[in-house]
């Protein structure tokens, strides 16, 4: 028996009132967990705790050949106090849940890919106008845990950003590369600050392909990486 934190991925129904529900753990890394009767009216553990990016505190009974592991305790560590009633950060929010779905596939404990991700979404939660780059800066600094966050080195010379490679070079390749208006983008984002998640001069169409191209970046980098459902949802709701 462990106590964890815990990051709420996924979940789907199981039998008549149980739940499966996957959870990006502190100790753990990602793990399935069989919640019995979670959606039955007498659950001392409810559904309603599982929501996606729910952050949460665990006592969990944890078997290494298990594929289904089984919770005890669970508790809301953080209850979001503006994510769930502003439209722009509950899309922002969803954009993220798929993210790390998608791409944080570690069944082994990561703590500062843990903390990394814990701490955005607090932050996410805390910020105050304006806030509509945050989910630019949370996709280029989560490249730093996965292990592909782009090699700085634009100079007038080194001005094309290659995809594939995750460095600027003189050349440009159709396909590969991004052309200098949004290599130039791309050199601004590398140490943005996340405190600033609005950047000035970035209006909505360039962070639309600014988007594009960071998740292009990662279908070089991710086998596997496929296209996403929540980025029409958010380009529409912060248009």
């Amino acid at each position: 028996m462990h106590k964890t934190r815990g990051i709420v991925l996924h979940s789907v129904n199981y039998s008549e009132s149980s739940l499966i529900v996957k959870i990006y753990t502190e100790e753990f890394g990602i793990q399935s967990y069989l919640v019995k009767g979670a959606r039955g009216q007498k659950s001392k553990i409810r559904a309603v705790l599982f929501q996606p990016l729910s952050l949460l505190e665990l006592v969990v009974y944890h078997k290494e050949r298990n594929v289904l592991q089984t919770i005890r305790e669970v508790r809301i560590a953080h209850p979001y106090q503006s994510v769930p009633f502003d439209i722009r950060k509950s899309s922002i929010a969803l954009y993220i849940n798929e993210l790390i779905y998608r791409s944080v596939g570690e069944e082994e404990p990561n703590p500062s890919l843990f903390e990394f991700l814990w701490n955005s979404l607090l932050l996410l939660d805390a910020v105050e106008e304006p806030f509509h780059h945050f989910h630019l800066i949370f996709t280029f600094k989560l490249t730093k845990y996965l292990g592909f966050f782009p090699r700085p080195g634009l100079t007038s010379e080194q001005c094309f950003f290659n995809l594939a490679e995750g460095i600027f070079q003189p050349v440009f390749l159709e396909g590969v590369c991004l052309d200098r208006p949004m290599s130039e983008a791309w050199h601004r984002l590398l140490d943005w600050p996340f405190e600033k998640p609005s950047i000035p001069g970035l209006g909505a169409t360039e962070r639309d392909l600014l988007l594009e191209s960071l998740l292009s970046y990662y279908r070089f980098h991710l086998p596997g990486f496929t296209t996403f459902h929540s980025v029409e949802v958010l380009h529409s709701v912060l248009s």
